[in-house]
């Protein structure tokens, strides 16, 4: 099987379920040692790093809450020291207001926490492992937006999540610019994908998710792991500065 990713290390952040899990195990099954980060789902963490040693790949496993200002420079310094740098590194941790008790918050509150975490973790991150690797001489950061952030859509969430995952956008797009030739930058734009929001979705969004991709299907995890592989490869050696929608097609 061929291993495109073979002897690189990679550090996903949120990658204790979900999408983040999927591409820390993805990338290990091409052939990366893997970070592991998690704010504090120690036991999602440490399933998605026996994922990647069973793929034959080495794995730790590091706790941060990215919603505190304090964390974010030691994180990063943590997580460079682990193999004396990092030539991957995905910025997928975001704040879940959607389920549990956040879901009841108000708007203000939400947009705090999603500002901290999806907004200003990914650029402090970004912008301090950037600098590393530019000085070093490679290696490709990609984070994570949202198909709908250029077009909008109605409502709280809506405006919500317009706002984080748009800035989150527009700074990849510079951030490549900035860490050219040296550094690679892109990000993903995910549509409908099926996490534990979508598991619980009534039967209006179940429709709606089906509906609004011309594929008529729920993306998965694996689906944008699949991306993120490409992109974390050197196939996609000549892409940088590009915003990639995975959606199954907006209908």
């Amino acid at each position: 099987m061929e291993k495109p990713l073979l002897g690189l290390t990679a550090v996903v952040t949120g990658a204790s379920s979900g999408i983040g899990q999927a591409i820390a195990v993805a990338f290990a099954e091409a052939g990366a040692d893997c970070l592991v980060h998690a704010r504090r789902n120690r036991a999602g963490a440490e399933e998605s790093a026996a994922s990647i040693r069973c793929a034959g790949r080495e794995a730790e496993v590091l706790l941060a809450d990215l919603a505190d200002d304090d964390a974010i420079e030691p994180f990063a310094e943590a997580a460079w020291n682990w193999r004396q740098g990092v030539d991957l590194w995905v910025n997928n941790a975001g704040a879940d207001v959607l389920t549990g008790d956040a879901a009841t918050w108000p708007f203000e509150r939400k947009l705090d926490l999603l500002w901290r975490v999806d907004v200003m973790a990914t650029m402090r991150l970004s912008r301090s492992i950037g600098m590393r690797m530019k000085q070093r001489g490679g290696g490709m950061i990609l984070n994570v937006g949202w198909d709908r952030a250029e077009l909008g859509m109605a409502g709280d969430s809506g405006e919500l999540f317009a706002a984080s995952k748009g800035a989150v956008m527009a700074f990849s797009r510079s951030l490549a610019k900035s860490l050219a030739p040296e550094v690679r930058v892109n990000c993903l734009a995910p549509g409908w994908i099926r996490t534990a929001w979508g598991d619980q979705a009534s039967e209006y969004w179940q429709r709606r998710a089906e509906s609004e991709s011309l594929l008529q299907r729920w993306g998965t995890p694996a689906d944008i792991a699949q991306a993120a592989c490409f992109l974390a490869s050197p196939a996609a050696a000549f892409i940088t500065g590009q915003i990639v929608p995975i959606n199954g097609g907006m209908a």
